[in-house]
């Protein structure tokens, strides 16, 4: 029997995503992608405008939001395939900063060439890896491309906490 683990994985995510914010410094906020660049739409659920910028962010319902989660993320990268403790931090890393950059992390942590589509050669190397030791490399890798980035003065701490809570997680569902 398969355990379906999004609606335990969503309810996680939603806790660390807040309520509607157009914070201007975010470029998640902003339709073009880049601070200034675009319309400021900001984001709700996590749901940016970056990556929805013809959706009306501020009028998304928690609904709404679960179901393109479900659609664009759980199912578009299959991580019903990927150890439980796994597919939670690639569901997370992905909503943070895309599924292919994601899919790389993950990738990396397995050893295999980061394209950033997980495919069959990148599967199999992750089903053959411990998922501890996947979980570590892969929030390793996430922590250092965090910190070079732009806004890491911003975001920084809210990011490095999210993680701490990330592992957290990790420990439960291994």
């Amino acid at each position: 029997m398969i355990i379906d683990r999004f609606p335990v994985f969503i309810d996680r995510l939603l806790s660390h995503e807040g309520g509607f914010t157009d914070d201007r410094r975010d470029p998640g906020n902003w339709t073009g992608g880049k601070v200034g660049v675009g319309l400021l739409k900001g984001t709700k659920f996590g749901i940016a405008a970056n990556t929805y910028p013809t959706l009306d962010i501020k009028n998304l319902t928690r609904g709404q939001a679960v179901a393109l989660y479900r659609r664009d993320f759980w199912d578009r990268g299959r991580l019903d395939r990927l150890p439980p403790a796994v597919a939670y931090q690639l569901l997370d890393g992905a909503v943070n900063s895309g599924i292919a950059q994601a899919s790389r992390w993950l990738q990396r942590a397995a050893g295999t060439a980061d394209d950033g589509m997980i495919g069959p050669v990148s599967l199999a190397a992750i089903k053959a890896t411990d998922p501890n030791d996947l979980v570590f490399r892969f929030n390793a890798d996430r922590i250092e491309f965090m910190t070079r980035l732009k806004n890491w003065a911003v975001h920084g701490a809210g990011w490095m906490r999210r993680i701490a809570q990330n592992l957290r997680f990790a420990a439960l569902d291994n």
